[in-house]
């Protein structure tokens, strides 16, 4: 069976795309052949939104995941309705307003790394807020000094591009990454960096903003202590 084609990759601005089916998992998850919807990986959830089948029936999606080998991309139904059949043409219409707000927090992430210029221990991205973990012995973190300097990078407004490199070109820069518990999306023979002009340069599979004036005001919402040396900075869409 083919790879699912990821089109959120090339267009992370995708809200539908036409697909056909091509399998049901044993556990009613929808595999198709290619997909708007993003699934779950480095912090960021999977998409949710509709399925609609080649007679209207609307199928809800409630998350969406890897399959076992990583080739294929599942989309779990919210119940155990009738599925659609391999072959069958469908729709993916994705809940959009949902995914922005993701694109928003985690591009917003990327400028927290960048304030906050240490070691990524963890993260998690939500509907409007996330978190950074960062390796820092003994801190002294300011709640308003990194909301200040989040947004003005903010205000600069920068592009956010893409472009690719080859495995053995991140593995002779290491530097690139700064994530110590995520690794790279490695293993295709490329990677796929995201860069915010000026200011940040990292690998990355998640879906980001054009711009990063798009993301909006941010402020930082709690800095806790997880350990010795871990902080864990949270931060939200104002």
């Amino acid at each position: 069976m083919p790879a699912t084609a990821l089109l959120f990759r090339d267009d992370a601005y995708l809200e539908h795309c036409t697909a056909t089916v091509t399998g049901v998992t044993d556990r009613g998850g929808i595999i198709v052949d290619r997909t708007v919807f993003y699934a779950q990986g480095g912090g960021q959830p999977g998409d949710k939104g509709i399925l609609v089948r080649a007679d209207g029936t609307r199928l809800p999606i409630a998350t969406t995941v890897y399959g076992e080998d990583r080739s294929d991309i599942v989309h779990v139904p919210e119940s155990s309705t009738p599925l659609p059949f391999a072959g069958e043409p469908v729709t993916l219409e994705l809940d959009w307003p949902v995914r922005h707000l993701r694109m928003r927090i985690h591009t917003a992430l990327h400028l927290l790394s960048v304030a906050l210029p240490y070691p990524v221990t963890g993260g998690a991205i939500g509907d409007g807020e996330g978190r950074l973990d960062f390796d820092i012995p003994e801190a002294g973190l300011d709640k308003d000094e990194i909301t200040e300097k989040l947004n003005a990078m903010i205000a600069t407004d920068a592009e956010v591009r893409e472009r690719w490199i080859t495995d053995e070109e991140l593995l002779a820069n290491p530097g690139l990454v700064k994530t110590m518990s995520v690794k790279p999306p490695m293993g295709t023979g490329r990677v796929r960096l995201v860069e915010i002009a000026g200011l940040d340069l990292q690998p990355c599979g998640g879906t980001h903003v054009r711009r990063i004036g798009e993301i909006g005001a941010v402020a930082v919402t709690a800095i806790e202590k997880k350990g010795k040396q871990n902080r864990r900075v949270r931060i939200a869409l104002a």
